[in-house]
């Protein structure tokens, strides 16, 4: 019974790999805005390649709050034009690249807000220089796959209490 108790105690808060999706998802606007339920990663792989709507990424633009709206642009690699654009059409479908940036933002926001507790902290994380990220905040390492592999092992170390 102790055991169970401290089992508990020190389990990750993080949304479990299963999770992660339904979790990204609703960042995006959930089933309202992609029009379905994404429950696994070969759902969400479906739907990145046919193109998220536009309005999920203006939605999720405007929610990240506590994180500077050009940082949130640079991680998407689109410009403040082409967002305008994008939020003025709400209906039409990003090209693949672009919902797969948006996709790996919203997971990378999931997967920190399970390790830091609130969105709020995971965003204010995102804007921090990190030492083990070669001091580079990790809101500007997502924006190449390789940089998108450091700030999601990060996270998985800091979660599971490894911080070197």
């Amino acid at each position: 019974m102790a055991s169970s108790a401290l089992k508990q105690t020190y389990a990750p808060t993080a949304p479990a790999a299963s999770d992660l999706p339904r979790e990204t998802a609703e960042l995006l606007g959930g089933r309202r805005i992609l029009h379905g339920e994404v429950t696994s990663e070969v759902e969400a792989h479906r739907l990145v390649l046919e193109g998220l709507p536009a309005r999920a990424m203006a939605g999720l633009v405007a929610s990240l709050s506590a994180m500077t709206f050009g940082s949130v642009l640079s991680a998407l690699g689109v410009s403040q034009r082409s967002f305008a654009r994008r939020k003025a059409s709400p209906k039409t479908r990003l090209p693949s690249d672009e919902s797969a940036r948006l996709w790996q933002l919203a997971g990378i926001v999931a997967q920190a807000t399970g390790v830091f507790g609130s969105k709020e902290e995971a965003e204010l994380w995102l804007e921090r220089p990190a030492a083990p990220l070669g001091n580079e905040k990790p809101i500007d390492l997502i924006r190449t796959p390789p940089g998108v592999q450091l700030v999601k092992q990060y996270l998985t170390r800091i979660e599971y209490g490894v911080y070197t």
